[in-house]
């Protein structure tokens, strides 16, 4: 997937993610219902790295009867299911539509998250010796700091 404004470009690839999504409930047993397939665009969507509270927000506005626990349950299940990722940032859990590997920087002031390429770091071999681990499955790293934004800014 391409990358433009250092987000991926997911409108292009929006009928196969929509087609994997469809797949993925046929195979769960789940219904593709309305709920479903408006929580997937709004994610799919999202340039940001939206809580559960903000997809809610943003899927009322069409769907104004949508329980705040459909919206859990479904992004539950699509972070079940590798339709996107859940981050925990200080004690919120937000979600990351961008599959690709990356890593993020979270402003410690305004609390704004950003895709952070760095392949550099991806490919740097492990510490070796007297280690925790038996095997790494993959490598997701929080920076904090300031952004542009809030450090241009006076206290």
């Amino acid at each position: 997937m391409s990358k433009k404004g250092g987000r991926a470009d997911y409108h292009a690839a929006g009928t196969d993610l929509l087609d994997k999504f469809r797949k993925l409930c046929a195979e769960a047993g789940l219904k593709v219902t309305h709920q479903r397939l408006e929580i997937f665009h709004a994610m799919m969507k999202s340039r940001e790295h939206p809580s559960t509270e903000e997809v809610y927000r943003t899927v009322r506005r069409k769907i104004p009867t949508i329980a705040l626990d459909t919206v859990y349950r479904t992004l539950a299940i699509l972070e079940q299911n590798g339709l996107l990722a859940k981050l925990q940032i200080d004690s919120r859990s937000r979600y990351d539509f961008n599959l690709e590997r990356h890593h993020h920087f979270v402003c410690s002031r305004c609390r704004c998250i950003v895709d952070l390429y760095w392949p550099a770091f991806d490919r740097m071999k492990p510490p070796a010796g007297d280690v925790p681990w038996s095997r790494i499955d993959s490598r997701r790293v929080s920076i904090t700091g300031l952004c542009r934004k809030c450090a241009g800014k006076k206290k």
